[in-house]
């Protein structure tokens, strides 16, 4: 196998370095890219946080080549501690890779420069071969050296650009991969302080934002396009009303994004779930199953993805027909299911009450009597929590 090594801080790592990997990848025809972190790197001995981070650093690149045969992550030089030099490094690769010929050794032409005064230089040119990438703007570095360079475009990131906007809360969260930038807001790395769904604890207290994207990219694989859409839109018009009403905003997205998640069920299997949940199927139920979709998606939520918060999985189960007595939470997702952007013939009065000088019982209220309207109107049977949700709440609580 043909392998290249791409060594660095990655102090975070960013869209530059995976960018420069696949560019040497296409140009020359490598098989894998080994990306190794610095526990110390010489060029950078005054850099901040780089000996606290090295699990951090490790894990940050691991989760950014999810799926990606092509790239891997060694961690000899965070093992090895102290200053990294190339030298050591290129030696433990090839005595552990055994790769065919010499590995090739991705460095930029703003070091190239120095690199005859690098540690054991000479060794390391008997050990690989040199890959030259751009990195300067400028006219083209000399290279005194046995070496090839690539013509890779130049994308201006650097781990300092965006430790620099993190801190400073810039915009940066697409200057990384998304996996990279889910642990920094989860673990607050380089200074990061804004807003984070928080870390999900025993208690299931709140989900984590791996979590999030994990029932997110399984509902996006299940659900037709326009579907998703319908669920995204729930997810962030859940996540608007629970910071209007002092609700945990993950939880709203999270139950939006996962109310539909049962819609791809049969109704065979359906049936077969919501035996499991302790609650009884009505007639109208068993005369349509579909309506079990959202106790299904609740089902799937615990046993699947571990979410064991009783106000999320309420607020999924009940989406559809309501209950009486359902939490603030579950009345969101309610209504947020109702009225998100995407559906057509809404009155537009609902959307606005979402976002006005509202209270959340008065705006289920009118939601659920254009709901019930719009049920009776289509001659479609009226569910008994459905109805039951509509007696209770024909009194609304007055505006505060």
């Amino acid at each position: 196998m043909r392998l290249a090594v791409l060594g660095g801080s990655f102090n975070p790592v960013h869209l530059g370095h995976l960018f420069l990997a696949d560019a040497v990848l296409s140009a020359l025809r490598y098989d894998r890219v080994v990306l190794i972190p610095a526990y110390r790197s010489p060029f950078k001995l005054a850099a901040a946080n780089m000996e606290s981070s090295g699990c951090d650093r490790l894990e940050l690149l691991a989760a950014s080549i999810t799926g990606d045969p092509r790239l891997t992550v060694d961690d000899c030089e965070i093992r090895r501690e102290g200053v990294s030099y190339t030298a050591d490094t290129l030696e433990s690769v090839i005595r552990r890779y055994m790769p065919e010929g010499k590995p090739g050794l991705i460095i930029g032409d703003d070091l190239a420069a120095g690199f005859l005064q690098w540690h054991k230089s000479g060794e390391i040119l008997d050990r690989a071969d040199i890959i030259v990438a751009r990195r300067l703007a400028s006219a083209e570095v000399s290279c005194p050296f046995p070496h090839r360079r690539i013509t890779n475009e130049m994308m201006e990131i650097s781990s300092a650009m965006v430790r620099e906007r993190i801190e400073s809360a810039g915009a940066w969260r697409y200057l990384v991969p998304q996996a990279a930038r889910t642990i920094i807001e989860d673990r607050r790395l380089y200074g990061f302080s804004g807003e984070a769904p928080p870390a999900a604890d025993s208690s299931g207290a709140g989900p984590a934002q791996k979590s999030i994207i994990r029932v997110e990219e399984a509902a996006r694989e299940s659900l037709s396009m326009e579907r998703f859409l319908h669920s995204r839109n729930t997810a962030l018009l859940a996540w608007d009303l629970c910071r209007r009403f002092g609700l945990d905003p993950a939880l709203g997205y999270l139950a939006g994004i996962a109310h539909d998640l049962g819609k791809s069920l049969d109704e065979e299997t359906l049936l077969a779930m919501a035996k499991s949940d302790g609650r009884a199927v009505s007639k109208l139920e068993k005369k349509k199953p579909a309506l079990l979709h959202g106790r299904a998606a609740a089902i799937l939520l615990r046993e699947r993805f571990s979410i064991h918060n009783r106000d999320v999985l309420e607020a999924v189960a009940l989406h559809t027909e309501g209950a009486a007595g359902m939490g603030p939470l579950a009345k969101v997702v309610y209504i947020a299911d109702k009225v998100e952007v995407s559906r057509e013939k809404i009155d537009p009065a609902l959307r606005r009450m979402c976002y006005a000088n509202e209270d959340l019982d008065r705006i289920l209220f009118a939601v659920l009597n254009q709901t019930v309207s719009w049920l009776r109107s289509k001659k479609l049977e009226l569910s008994e929590e459905t109805f039951r949700l509509l007696e209770k709440m024909k009194e609304p609580v007055p505006k505060s």
